[in-house]
């Protein structure tokens, strides 16, 4: 780092995303979270008291005006993202904001278009990026120590009951802004994402199989990405045995990680080819081991929000998983067409928001 300067960070959203920014601002050493809020006081003020911050709010522009934060954290629902994030870039606050970044691809844009004219950074939390393994096996593909990747299967298979579905905004277009795909298939999709690159096109399907809800319970999509590598794609949130999965089979080698909510190095597998087993020795992970949280990726954030730089590879390109969601849910809405970035890029209805016809096959 390069400057002395510490961060006054202040948060806003109470709910269980929130505790993991807190504790993450808490490890960083030059970094302090001066306020909360929340649209509920008693909230903001039970939180406070949890982490000794100083200052809790019912109102964020109260807040913005009073504390005048260096960086907002927001862990809300993705309905206000856009709304917030605006109010804290006129503030002249830097913004790191829970994924989705928000639930349409248009207020997406209004909040990177809000970050530039203010001379800010738009961080989205997409914390599997992170961690050592993720960043070697990265390394791996964009050097071509595997051979070219070729064929790719991401698998995000949760668990959502009937009481996670009764809360209010939940499973709903207009609050939520999209079923699993958006709320949790997006998580493995970045990391797919991540570690391949742009896509190019993207054809998919929404079902509703169990749960009462608007939106869908499982998705199915096949992804075609730049570099030629085809994936197929499951989400779910009807599924008992939770879990994560990538696989991604090269010329050299078969990659996979096989977690729930976070990685390791033991999460991670490189598998030599027949002929390739040589190879293999200069494929190992690293000795020293980070797994994914957002410990690191607000680390890493913070110093470059310090050191003025531009934003780390794991909270860079925010928009392209987004993109990926929404060329999903496009698609669905044309009866599975083919959606491509040109295709998206003009959309009549799919920039602005994602509700879509789902297939119910309820019994």
């Amino acid at each position: 780092m390069t400057s002395d300067k510490r961060l006054r960070a202040a948060l806003v959203g109470t709910g269980a995303v929130a505790n993991s920014h807190a504790r993450a601002v808490a490890a960083y050493p030059r970094a302090e979270l001066v306020a909360v809020a929340d649209l509920s006081l008693g909230k903001a003020q039970e939180f406070a008291g949890r982490y000794g911050i100083a200052a809790a709010y019912g109102d964020l522009d109260e807040m913005l005006a009073a504390e005048q934060p260096d960086v907002v954290l927001i862990c809300t629902p993705p309905a206000p993202h856009r709304e917030q994030s605006l109010a804290a870039f006129a503030s002249g606050a830097h913004v790191v904001v829970e994924k989705p970044p928000a639930p349409s691809l248009d207020e997406l844009d209004d909040m990177r278009a809000a970050a530039d004219a203010a001379g800010r950074q738009l961080a989205v939390v997409f914390q599997q990026r992170t961690g050592t393994a993720a960043a070697h096996v990265r390394s791996l593909l964009q050097s071509g120590a595997l051979g070219r990747p070729l064929v790719a299967v991401c698998q995000t298979l949760w668990f959502r009951d009937a009481d996670y579905f009764a809360v209010p905004w939940r499973g709903k277009w207009a609050t939520e802004g999209g079923g699993t795909t958006l709320g949790h298939g997006i998580h493995q999709i970045d990391l797919l994402a991540h570690l391949l690159g742009d896509w190019s096109s993207v054809q998919g399907r929404l079902w509703r199989l169990d749960r009462e809800t608007e939106t869908e319970d499982v998705s199915t999509a096949t992804i075609v990405f730049d570099r030629g590598v085809v994936a197929q794609l499951i989400t779910s949130a009807v599924s008992p045995r939770e879990t994560s999965s990538i696989r991604i089979d090269t010329q050299k080698a078969t990659i996979t990680v096989d977690h729930v909510y976070g990685h390791g190095h033991e999460n991670w597998r490189i598998t030599a080819a027949p002929g390739f087993e040589s190879e293999a020795e200069g494929w190992g992970f690293p000795d020293a081991e980070e797994r994914s949280d957002h410990e690191p990726l607000l680390r890493d954030v913070f110093d470059a929000l310090l050191d003025g730089g531009p934003l780390p590879a794991t909270a860079d390109a925010p928009a392209r998983s987004l993109e990926i969601v929404a060329g999903i849910y496009a698609s669905a809405a044309a009866d599975g067409a083919v959606i491509t970035p040109e295709i998206l890029a003009a959309h009549p209805t799919h920039r602005a928001g994602f509700a879509s016809p789902v297939t119910d096959l309820r019994r």
